[in-house]
């Protein structure tokens, strides 16, 4: 009799994804790099940035040597830009500490940074063929369906149980081919086919073994019942902009919304931004349309306001200045702000 494990791999071979570039490839730097992109982001997303990063960064030598800058220029517009410093700081480790070669398990790659449990699996499964776990999203809906696992996943005793669990499954022979298949079969069921909601049933290899199926209750799986609560937050962004077309551009905090990305200057409230000095000597104000800016867990809502200045006399902060246009492609800009910018 199979094995869930045996299932997975065969049923991976002939109806799972095999098209996408990162599965050509066993060399850890390429995998790290899907893998840390395709955090919470859909894969039609990433694969242009995908593509443009490794043109620009061919490999972790490449990536360690450049700018963070130049890093957060190319990631802008993907997101969750913590990933994208992280990815710089863990080329960077790896480099010099490492030799510029990814360490071959999953319990060295876990200590560097930006890479969790679960990426430190995939990384170890597909390109060293470690019999190492994954629980990614996907991955988690789709064995908590299967073993009608139903502890609370907000509870990290429960998590940990999960993750034993799934240490259980994994395949025992062959591992050269078992553990790249598996992991991806089980990748590829959760995006494919046991959906969140509405799962493919009828098309899963593993309906006969699913026990959440069995009891009529798929959706049901994973339980988790802590959720982070969605807030509202208004800014008022400062577009300075003087007789050359330069706009003055804010480096943000290290931590926080765009960490170390420019910014146009945010303000708290409409008071705060008309009684800014540089709005003092402006030949002309225009209050453009506010706009929403949805994030994963916070509404941004956005209240722009141009100011032309014909003498530029803000005092710079720190990693603050003049930008002109030619320059902005080459800046870590949010997705937002570009837009906002190229469209004024």
């Amino acid at each position: 009799m199979s094995t869930l494990a045996d299932t997975v791999v065969a049923w991976q071979a002939q109806h799972g994804r095999n098209h996408l570039p990162w599965q050509q490839t066993r060399d850890p730097y390429r995998v790290w790099l899907s893998e840390i992109m395709l955090q919470q982001t859909q894969v039609s997303t990433v694969l242009d940035y995908y593509a443009r990063f490794l043109v620009r960064f061919p490999d972790v030598a490449a990536l360690a040597a450049a700018s963070q800058d130049e890093v957060l220029a190319l990631w802008s517009g993907l997101g969750y830009y913590s990933r994208a410093r992280n990815l710089h700081r863990c080329a960077q480790v790896v480099v010099q500490q490492h030799g510029g070669q990814f360490p071959p398990t999953a319990a060295q790659l876990a200590q560097l940074p930006g890479i969790g449990r679960s990426t430190a699996g995939a990384i170890a499964s597909f390109c060293f063929a470690e019999r190492v776990p994954i629980l990614d999203a996907n991955v988690r809906r789709v064995l908590t369906r299967v073993l009608a696992f139903g502890a609370d996943l907000a509870v990290a005793a429960n998590e940990r149980q999960l993750w034993d669990a799934a240490q259980a499954l994994l395949p025992e022979h062959n591992l050269a081919v078992t553990m790249p298949g598996y992991t991806q079969g089980l990748m590829d069921l959760g995006a494919t086919v046991c959906s969140v909601r509405k799962p493919s049933c009828l098309l899963c290899p593993l309906s006969g073994q699913c026990v959440a199926l069995a009891q009529g209750e798929p959706e049901h799986y994973p339980v988790k019942t802590r959720k982070l609560q969605r807030q509202a937050q208004s800014w008022w962004l400062l577009w300075l902009q003087d007789a050359q077309g330069r706009v003055y551009l804010q480096r943000r905090p290290a931590t926080g919304i765009w960490a170390g990305l420019y910014c146009l200057p945010v303000l708290d409230s409409a008071q705060a931004l008309a009684q800014h000095p540089a709005l003092a000597d402006a030949s002309a104000v225009e209050h453009l349309p506010a706009f929403l800016h949805v994030l994963t867990h916070r509404d941004l809502h956005l209240h722009p306001v141009r100011a032309h200045i014909k003498v530029p006399d803000v005092a710079c902060d720190e990693g603050g200045g003049w930008f002109a246009p030619a320059q902005w492609p080459d800046l870590g800009l949010p997705a937002p702000i570009r837009k906002l910018l190229l469209a004024g």
